[in-house]
């Protein structure tokens, strides 16, 4: 966005609070103008009032003399301008290749034109509207850093917040910015919590004041200005309230992430919601993460032990955490299959020879072990895998044991990932750092890192898979002919070997070998890759995991297998049609740092990871 565009926009702008707060006026104060009249675009109920001052914005957009795209609040996602209206989804348009220059808009325009419309019909001093102006992509999504402009205005008593990317904030064009307290008991803190959220609760116990004025468009600008020193909405906050108000916030210095502490680059739509956590600065945000992560680390008291029993360095080590946990006051549970295992070995006449030639095959461990204690009835602590009920399972083994493990375990049971495979890489650390990491983490001093999953449906049977599924013919060099929906759109039909349909997760997996990208798992998205496709311009997709991916087998007389993560095969046959949806269920790994992913890139994958061991802080 150029200087000569940003003046337009922010007239524009300007233009569009004055129309607005005239518009309203007549109505604040007055019950009747709370009456709900209709749910608006994105899922709440509409008020009279919120309808006089977004027509009032339509009205101004659609009759500026340049083209705009305009998400807000009421009436959803449209394009305006040079006397146009017309309803489009911003996501589609965006994906558009055949747009002509004159018709492609300048800006995207988020818009709360009332954010506290309660008050406004109560006439509590507390209820603005909200503007956000970001520069329109080629070729891509826009996302929350693509704002550039940010301007929120009281109506209740006239305060008027701006900022420009880059350039700083003003308050009735005064520069600010937020206060340097970093006690809690100093702070206040404004915003919403969850009932039941026990640390959101020690926060406001801890704060000096906690303030709940019902704006959070408001209440963002006020940590900017030094009003506030904090706020949270752990509800979930729409981005059409937070795109304004979290530039004012960065500019004037502040710090505005997501419950992990992560930076909010959401995409601009209608539909799009995150937890924030704001902050006046550095100290105190990362306090109010750790405090609010406490409900993220609670107390391990009940551990599952999963192992690989295919060899005996695994089962071996498996004793020695198992004896290391009960030592340490944790409840032990063992699947049965491992339970025997060790049960065997114990009884075994040969153990301390098998002992000492891991010992020698392995000697990064060798140490660790020294002095297995075996005075344990594994069959007595030995459990069914389905049945594990803990707060943390422990795997070993590579990724393909991880996978079967959290596939038969309960919907989202911490893992935590002891890698004695060949790469490792869902794994948290390597064996040799075992014991160091597990003091750390019973100690409390771990993060869960969240994972998407997939649910595969065919013929009205349903499956799930964390990292891919693999769709094949049953005939080694046989091609099939595929038809892919995204949402019921033909994206593409590919005759190919195979195709991939993988999470984040598995972009590093079968998907990287087949010339996917690697995606961070943070990314909610998933990966549709051709193998080895008959088609010069058949290449890997990104899609959101908002949506609905259908392939359809086109070729008659052939049929195909899909597999789940390399564990389940099942069947397909002509003109059938398998699903891929988003899971409601996640699945969540035990980590002793948040910088994994890219650490895990850089080590495992670089050579193909085998023997390289990294360290696991």
């Amino acid at each position: 966005m150029d200087a000569q565009d940003k003046k337009i926009a922010t007239d524009l702008s300007y233009e569009i609070i004055k129309e607005v707060s005239r518009a309203i006026r007549p109505y604040v104060g007055k019950p009747e103008s709370g009456e709900k009249v209709k749910i608006g675009a994105d899922g709440t109920p509409t008020s009279f009032i919120d309808i006089v001052a977004e027509e009032k914005v339509i009205n101004i957009l659609k009759n500026a003399p340049v083209l705009s795209y305009i998400i807000s609040e009421e009436i959803g996602e449209l394009k305006l301008g040079k006397g146009t209206k017309r309803s489009i989804s911003l996501t589609h348009e965006l994906r558009r290749e055949d747009i002509e220059d004159d018709e492609r808009p300048k800006f995207i325009f988020l818009v709360d034109p009332i954010d506290g419309t309660s008050n406004a019909i109560k006439e509590i001093p507390a209820f603005g509207i909200s503007i956000a102006v970001a520069s329109v992509p080629k070729g891509r999504l826009a996302t929350l850093n693509d704002v550039e402009l940010g301007f929120i205005s009281n109506f209740g008593n006239g305060n008027f917040f701006e900022a420009e990317k880059g350039k700083g904030c003003w308050l009735n064009n005064e520069e600010v910015h937020p206060t340097n307290i970093v006690n809690f008991s100093d702070i206040t803190l404004g915003g919403f919590t969850k009932s039941g959220t026990s640390s959101a609760s020690q926060l406001v116990d801890n704060a000096r004041r906690m303030r709940v004025l019902g704006s959070v468009v408001l209440e963002i600008s006020y940590v900017a200005s030094g009003r506030y020193d904090a706020f949270i909405d752990l509800r979930g906050s729409r981005i059409i309230d937070i795109a304004a108000s979290k530039l004012i916030l960065e500019e004037a210095g502040g710090i505005i992430t997501d419950k992990y502490g992560e930076k909010l680059n959401n995409k601009l739509s209608i539909h799009e919601r995150t937890i924030v956590i704001a902050a006046n600065n550095k100290i105190l945000h990362k306090q109010m993460i750790d405090t609010l992560n406490d409900n993220q680390t609670d107390f391990i008291g009940k551990i599952g032990i999963v192992g690989r029993i295919d060899q005996n360095r695994s089962i071996l080590f498996s004793a020695k955490i198992i004896d290391y946990l009960l030592i340490n006051g944790r409840e032990v549970v063992i699947e049965k299959r491992l339970a025997k295992k060790l049960q065997d070995l114990k009884e075994n006449p040969d153990l301390s020879k098998i002992i000492k030639k891991t010992q020698r095959d392995y000697p990064d461990i060798a140490h660790l072990l020294d002095d297995i204690n075996f005075k344990i009835d594994y069959k007595q602590i030995a459990e069914d895998i389905f049945a594990f009920d803990c707060d943390m399972a422990i795997v070993l083994g590579g990724d393909g044991t991880l996978l079967r493990a959290q596939a038969k375990m309960k919907d989202e049971t911490p893992i935590f990932g002891i890698n004695m495979g060949t790469v490792g890489f869902l794994t948290e650390i390597e064996s040799k750092n075992t014991f160091e990491a597990l003091e750390y983490v019973l100690s409390g001093n771990y993060y869960k890192e969240k994972r998407s999953k997939l649910v595969v449906s065919h013929e009205n049977h349903h499956y799930s898979a964390m990292n891919e599924v693999v769709i094949m013919t049953e005939k080694p060099a046989k091609m099939l002919h595929f038809q892919i929906k995204v949402d019921g759109e033909i994206i593409e039909e590919v005759r190919a070997d195979g195709l991939i349909i993988s999470t984040p997760s598995g972009s590093t997996a079968y998907a990287m070998s087949a010339g996917g990208p690697i995606v961070d798992p943070k990314v909610d998205g998933f990966i549709i890759i051709p193998i080895c496709p008959y088609k010069l311009g058949a290449r890997p997709f990104i899609v959101s995991d908002n949506s609905e991916i259908t392939v359809k087998l086109l070729k008659k007389g052939k049929s195909a297998v899909f597999v789940m993560d390399g564990q389940r095969n099942e069947e397909a046959e002509y003109e059938e049609e398998i699903k891929f949806k988003k899971s409601d269920k996640n699945v969540y790994m035990i980590r002793t740092s948040t910088k994994y992913f890219y650490k895990k890139v850089k080590e495992k994958l670089r050579e193909g990871g085998i023997n390289k061991e990294g360290d696991w802080c």
